[in-house]
């Protein structure tokens, strides 16, 4: 018998049984289409984390108080090797930073205070991130305004009550972001001419920045956000010359930190993250959650060979007797074998060309979902997984179809043909 003969007896075979080959089918269609969505779902997950990352820039460095070395994201609660005697980061830490000579692979320095506030407009009000910030936070982040203009210098020393504010804190005080400028709102009661409105960039590494409120830091710190010395500052953001420098940018830094708080290396008061370090952070959470994702959707994938290997034995108790007839007019055991391997891999291959149409029927819906919420966030159907899914839909027709056609090629032609 050769190959497409036992594909026109398969066709025939399973035409005849449609309702029970199409349920039989159905399982593969349910297990392939998970596996493409849940793996669409992960990568466009992490497409979309990388993503708000590099476009902060990936010559930024964050420098915070404490010693981590978990390579968790910044904003968590950070451990620390010295207990609470950690020396605080200050503007004098920045401004040596910022030295040229003693780091002459930093371009730019930003130092930043950071505490909750609540901002209220009207009958609406919203709890954000206050941070009190310099002229050079805005370049240094990669900041954009949508409308007006950054703090600068100006702000800077006249303590001027002004606030840069970001589209959602926008969107949630006045129902919208464009036409803002020049309106006055009340942060913790006291009063702040809005002078600008950021572009919508989504999630970053440090949160969204979409929600956040920046004022100038001089004014942060009389009226806003307390630390025990005046001088202290929450972190420093850095901008390295270029991205091949990040590396030697993070060095000096150190070595600038350990003589300033004379700390030997190993017993750091201080963390410097890269945005290399985050990416890598997210990138092992997000994989880790994929290949879990696709794992759970997998086992549907198990649940439909079942099924098929469960189809193929009724299939081979029904037709016993024409098993016996083949076998007696001299159908050989490998053609018997081959019938009905073809019968169950034709079976899934249809299951799994069907799955991948559903899966990335899903994967775009959930994509178009997630953009009518506000969600920057587009599920990405890969090659990879389509070429996984349908592998492994072929190899489970081919798994659980060879007990039962060995099963069937192994009856005696005699005991087959007196089966009732």
């Amino acid at each position: 018998m050769t190959f497409l003969q036992a594909l026109l007896e398969a066709l025939e075979s399973l035409n005849g049984n449609k309702m029970r080959s199409g349920l039989t089918v159905l399982g593969i269609v349910i297990g392939v289409a998970a596996v493409i969505a849940m793996l669409a779902v992960g990568n466009g997950a992490q497409a979309s984390i990388t993503g708000s990352i590099s476009s902060i820039g990936t010559n930024l460095l964050f420098v915070f108080k404490g010693n981590d070395t978990g390579g968790g994201p910044p904003g968590a609660n950070r451990g620390s090797s010295s207990g609470n005697n950690d020396r605080p980061l200050t503007l004098s830490d920045a401004e040596a930073i910022a030295d040229p000579f003693a780091a002459p692979s930093v371009a730019a320095v930003a130092p930043a205070i950071q505490g909750n506030g609540t901002l209220t407009f009207g009958g609406e009000k919203t709890t954000t991130t206050i941070s009190g910030v310099t002229a050079d936070f805005a370049p240094v982040r990669n900041l954009e305004l949508s409308e007006g203009e950054f703090i600068n210098q100006e702000h800077e020393l006249g303590h001027m009550s002004v606030v840069v504010l970001g589209p959602e804190t926008a969107d949630t005080l006045f129902g919208h972001h464009d036409g803002v400028v020049g309106e006055t709102v009340r942060i913790e009661g006291q009063p702040f001419r809005v002078i600008g409105v950021l572009v919508a960039k989504g999630g970053g590494s440090m949160g969204s920045e979409d929600k956040n409120a920046y004022i100038p830091f001089t004014t942060a710190q009389a009226r806003l956000i307390k630390h025990g010395s005046r001088d202290e500052v929450d972190v420093i953001f850095a901008q390295a010359t270029t991205a091949e420098s990040v590396t030697q940018a993070s060095d000096e830094i150190s070595n600038i930190l350990r003589q300033r708080h004379r700390t030997p290396i190993g017993d750091d008061d201080f963390t410097v993250f890269t945005q290399q370090d985050f990416l890598k952070t997210f990138e092992t959470i997000t994989g880790v959650l994929t290949i879990f994702l696709g794992g759970i959707a997998g086992i549907s994938l198990l649940v439909g060979g079942i099924g098929i290997m469960n189809i193929m034995l009724v299939s081979v108790t029904e037709r016993t007797r024409e098993i016996g007839l083949r076998k007696a007019l001299g159908a050989r055991k490998k053609d018997i074998l081959l019938q009905f391997l073809t019968e169950s891999s034709l079976l899934s291959l249809v299951g799994g060309i069907i799955g991948i149409v559903f899966g990335w029927l899903i994967a775009f819906i959930v994509g178009k979902v997630a953009t009518a919420t506000g969600n920057n966030f587009t599920p990405i159907v890969g090659t990879d997984a389509i070429i996984l899914s349908t592998s492994f839909s072929a190899a489970i027709g081919l798994f659980f179809g060879i007990y039962p056609a060995s099963r069937a090629a192994s009856l005696e032609p005699v005991e087959a043909l007196r089966h009732e």
